[in-house]
């Protein structure tokens, strides 16, 4: 099983936060910026998120672990990882306990405001590419797929 994921190049990102606004309308019900911004109540949350200590910005999201702390740490069984490697959140078995976002020892894991639950990146699951890749200007951002080693 190949692992993919998503991996930050701090040295080109200019902090536009572009990932965020993108992430946003992938995870809207349009998938369109202007009805994901204007007019979708709840508007959908971003699971990436630009940290920045000027002059340097970073790029955070999941990093779906080979051996997430995070599944490890969730009582309820609601974070798991599937057949391709990717660490998921499944809401319907959540109960807010935040076990999983205190385990992360990334910081990747956020409280969606309307749920209150854990919110993660998914990859853009069900969606062709990762929009916070495929919409960044610096290529900051860069999709990584690593073989399995076989032993």
């Amino acid at each position: 099983m190949a692992k993919i994921r998503v991996i930050t190049k701090p040295e080109v990102c200019m902090g536009c936060h572009l990932c965020e606004v993108w992430c946003t309308v992938a995870h809207s019900r349009s998938k369109d910026i202007i009805k994901a911004f204007m007019y979708e109540q709840p508007r959908a949350q971003p699971r990436i998120l630009v940290e920045e200590d000027l002059p340097e910005t970073f790029a955070l999201q999941c990093r779906h672990c080979e051996e997430p702390k995070c599944v490890a740490a969730c009582i309820a069984g609601a974070m798991y990882k599937d057949e391709d490697g990717v660490v998921l959140h499944d809401e319907s078995k959540c109960v807010a306990c935040y076990s999983c976002i205190m385990a992360c020892p990334y910081g990747a894991i956020r409280i969606n405001l309307e749920t209150k639950k854990p919110l993660k990146c998914d990859l853009c699951k069900g969606l062709d590419y990762p929009y916070c890749v495929m919409k960044c200007p610096n290529n900051a951002l860069e999709v990584v797929v690593e073989a399995e080693e076989f032993v």
